[in-house]
């Protein structure tokens, strides 16, 4: 049987997908689902702390409005119930194929349709989504020796919670996102604790994270539209905020001088205070919000190393000073494979061409979702569509609105639908030019740049911007053949 579309991944952009689908009368379509349960990264990332940094009214979807969230900002278990909670509500389950895993998309022109190779198999289809997301794939440092740790390792995306911490001595490589939410929670466990810090992070406080009080709870189950109400305040909220990423930088000392308080109040080692002072512009590089990162590196048993690494050994990591730093386990807190997911080398278009040639900057793309040699095939948090002040979910939505319209028009039509090379390219262009007047062109390195100093991952302007111009399928900006 040939599939109408095959979507690959069911985090929230395969669910989200899913459900659009549905709604506009497109049905013979599965979910291609590598694991046994559905989620992706909120699935995957269940190190201790695990939370989101965008409020929960706000990072869910807007037709999936959930009245019980128990806390302002969610938890990961929350979150992926709520995941659940959405595929059992708008029943799901059975269009996932789980614990099937893509290992090549191959575009077969004379069939006009994709061929897909997994462990189960051998599927075609019409129309191709790739919903993987940008945090799939865990990344481990590139260090020499890391094979020869005598310890456990795990990264902080694959963590193995039978390893127990108790009074061991840990290192932790990385004071990114999933770093400054792990310690607080390990130190008390451990005897020792090294960091390893290659950039010190913008750090401010948590200050709009709490339980959700109960007569909340009462007001968005019964008085309609009260948490959509909340939900859009928060939503602009933020946009406000975005002007100082986008349009006014200068606008950032605020937070800066904001942070400056917060770290020296909190911090009062100079020596220690000035390794976690960062020395770019807040925003360059993800902002991070805790209120106890902080206390937990002043721990009498916490260092914070920021000599460069030389080489993992068997028991811990020498920095190039000469100093063995011993360790018993160590967590790579080292981040996703971004810019250059694995995803992208498994799927070959016309003329040979590889979608990962996209995320290196050397292919343009039509509204970070489709591109000009890959027919029917659309991408879900494609280039440029990372946020770094905003919910990722809007942004899903956002595509969705051109994504499904395209491949109920390509369906009907028996077309073979790709966006214009030149459509393509001067989308690309546009992109390119607005970020050297963003935050992300100060000149910081970042998880957001690709291999050659491009930003391929981050919107550089405002959300609703992105929205507006992912109205609808537009025919004239696409090669259509019948």
């Amino acid at each position: 049987m040939t599939l109408n579309v095959a979507i690959i991944g069911s985090g929230f952009g395969g669910l989200a997908a899913s459900i659009k689908l549905r709604k506009a009368g497109i049905d013979n379509f599965v979910m291609f689902e590598r694991a046994s349960e559905l989620g992706g990264t909120w699935r995957d990332n269940t190190y201790p702390g695990c939370r989101c940094d965008v409020a929960s009214n706000l990072y869910s979807l807007s037709f999936a409005r959930n009245p019980n969230w128990t806390n302002s900002y969610s938890y990961q278990p929350e979150i992926q119930q709520y995941l659940l909670d959405v595929a059992k509500k708008f029943r799901l389950r059975d269009l996932i194929k789980f614990n099937h895993e893509v290992l090549d998309i191959t575009y077969n022109a004379d069939k006009k349709l994709w061929d897909l190779k997994t462990n189960h198999g051998d599927f075609e289809a019409r129309n191709v989504i790739l919903a993987a997301g940008g945090l799939a794939e865990a990344r481990l440092p590139n260090i020499d020796g890391i094979d020869s740790f005598s310890g456990k390792i795990m990264h902080t995306a694959r963590w193995d919670s039978s390893v127990d911490l108790q009074g061991k001595r840990v290192a932790m490589i990385g004071t990114g996102a999933s770093a400054i939410q792990t310690i607080p929670e390990i130190v008390p466990l451990v005897s020792h604790l090294d960091v390893f810090q290659r950039t010190a992070s913008w750090v401010l406080p948590h200050m709009q994270g709490h339980p959700v009080k109960k007569w909340t709870t009462l007001a968005y189950r019964f008085i309609p539209g009260a948490q959509k109400i909340v939900r859009t305040v928060g939503y602009w909220r933020r946009e406000m905020l975005g002007l100082a990423f986008v349009k006014k930088i200068e606008k950032l000392q605020v937070g800066m001088d904001g942070a400056k308080l917060f770290r020296d109040l909190m911090v009062t080692d100079p020596v220690l205070n000035a390794k976690l002072t960062p020395d770019y512009t807040m925003g360059c590089k993800r902002i991070l919000i805790s209120n106890s990162f902080y206390p937990a590196m002043v721990q009498p048993n916490v260092d914070l190393i920021t000599e460069g690494i030389d080489r993992i050994e068997a028991n811990g990591i020498r920095t190039k000073d000469g100093v063995l730093h011993e360790a018993e386990i160590l967590i790579c807190a080292t981040g996703f494979y971004v810019t250059d997911s694995p995803l992208g080398r498994k799927v070959h278009g016309l003329d040979n061409a590889l979608l990962a040639d996209s995320y290196m900057g050397d292919m343009a793309n039509y509204l970070g979702s489709s591109f000009s040699k890959f027919p029917n095939l659309f991408m879900m948090g494609g280039p440029n569509t990372s946020l770094g002040h905003n919910s990722i979910v809007f942004m899903h939505e956002s595509q969705l609105n051109y994504i499904v319209p395209a491949v109920k028009f390509a369906l009907k039509k028996h077309a073979v639908i790709s966006p214009k090379e030149a459509m393509a390219v001067e989308w690309t262009k546009t992109i390119r030019a607005k970020t050297p007047h963003t935050v992300w062109g100060t000149g910081c390195t970042s998880w957001y740049l690709n291999a050659s100093g491009e930003n391929t991952t981050v919107w550089p302007d405002q959300t609703f911007k992105f929205r507006q111009l992912t109205r609808g399928f537009k025919k004239q900006d696409h090669d259509i053949t019948v």
